[in-house]
């Protein structure tokens, strides 16, 4: 039997302290289950006024590979009015929160080739390009002095959020100095003009993941490398398409390279953004779910992540999903010992019976 570091089985959920141990308790096998149990109470109770159909599969950690073509092929028995997915959090356990959107994808590898071998820096120095020299310098010029990134045509399909919207999010807590001391930072950085949940939550980035080449092991060696390598990726906002973006972003990069160097970018993965409007019936169903268990009304939430399937659903069958979801911070997912507050359970179960008897289709 595995266990996790306190002696709790992994695998086989445990209450301890009020809260459900187990492997997925949170994301996502305890938030699913509270959508069984939601169903069961309305059916005994003969409430439930609408067909509900449970699409269940187990690869989500790996970007559900096989679903959009099990979609494509289903499309009739799958057809409905909305989607409710249990597999996002809120603010805290007496802060209710929606997740409203998610950011999209787009990853690439990049090769800069300068000389056919290393070559000593001494003899050749200044006098022959270095690619690791020439790399930095062409990701350097991927963002201005105001963090916007300079990629032609890359903000072409940005939606700008109302300002409605702006100020609803707004009103989740935040704090700043405490959001600093937790990753140990002196100040923070992002687009000008926006605040730092705005930055990633409705607001593409541009972020260099690794860079590597020339010499890295102990001590000196006088290297002029004859290669360098980054992983590149950016995270989108909906509307921006991942093809078309990795499209720019390659054509961009390796149109600028000097003379002096090669460059190649192949692009890795990447996936769409989503948002659902906050003016649907799903989704003030959801609110007024919300806020009758909390007793306030949720706050809209973009969310600096994604789903992948999510955006897969609405293109492939046309619906739309809506993000009730109930994980705190601390339920520590993906990690040893993650939990899920029994309390968050129960209000799930509440909330999404209400939500059944708010919506109206």
């Amino acid at each position: 039997m595995i266990r996790s570091i306190s002696g709790i089985p992994t695998f086989e959920p445990v209450i301890k302290a009020g809260k459900i141990f187990a492997r997925g308790a949170d994301d996502d096998k305890g938030q699913a289950f509270m959508h069984a149990k939601a169903f069961e109470y309305l059916v005994k109770n003969d409430l439930l006024k609408c067909n509900v159909k449970f699409l269940i599969e187990g690869e989500e950690e790996i970007g559900s590979p096989n679903l959009p073509a099990f979609c494509e092929a289903h499309k009739e028995m799958l057809k409905a009015d909305i989607i409710l997915v249990s597999d996002t959090s809120i603010i805290a356990k007496d802060i209710p929160s929606v997740t409203t959107g998610l950011r999209g994808l787009a990853y690439w590898e990049v090769e800069v080739t300068g000389p056919n071998r290393d070559l000593h820096s001494g003899l050749f120095g200044g006098a022959v390009a270095n690619p690791i020299n020439v790399l930095a310098k062409m990701i350097a010029a991927m963002t201005d002095e105001n963090n916007h990134i300079t990629i032609p045509g890359f903000y072409d399909d940005v939606i700008e959020v109302s300002q409605e919207e702006r100020a609803l999010m707004a009103k989740a807590p935040y704090n700043e100095e405490a959001y600093k001391k937790a990753i140990d930072v002196a100040e923070l950085s992002g687009e000008a003009g926006y605040t730092t949940n705005e930055r990633t939550g409705i607001r593409p980035s541009f972020d260099v993941c690794g860079i590597w080449g020339g010499y890295t092991g102990e001590g000196a060696k006088t290297v002029l490398p004859s290669k360098a390598f980054a992983k590149i990726s950016t995270r989108l906002v909906p509307n921006q398409d991942h093809e078309k973006i990795a499209e720019i972003f390659k054509s961009h990069f390796e149109k600028m390279a000097p003379a002096s160097v090669q460059v190649k970018v192949t692009t890795l993965h990447g996936g769409q953004g989503y948002v659902c409007p906050i003016d649907i019936p799903a989704y003030q169903a959801a609110e007024k779910a919300y806020e009758k268990v909390y007793g306030q009304l949720p706050v809209p939430v973009r969310s600096g992540g994604s789903i992948p399937i999510i955006s897969s659903f609405e293109d492939i069958l046309g619906m739309k999903s809506v993000l009730m979801g109930f994980g705190l911070e601390s339920d520590a997912i993906h990690s040893p010992n993650e939990n899920f507050p029994v309390e968050q359970f129960l209000k799930g179960i509440e909330a999404i019976s209400w939500f059944y008897h708010h919506y109206k289709g």
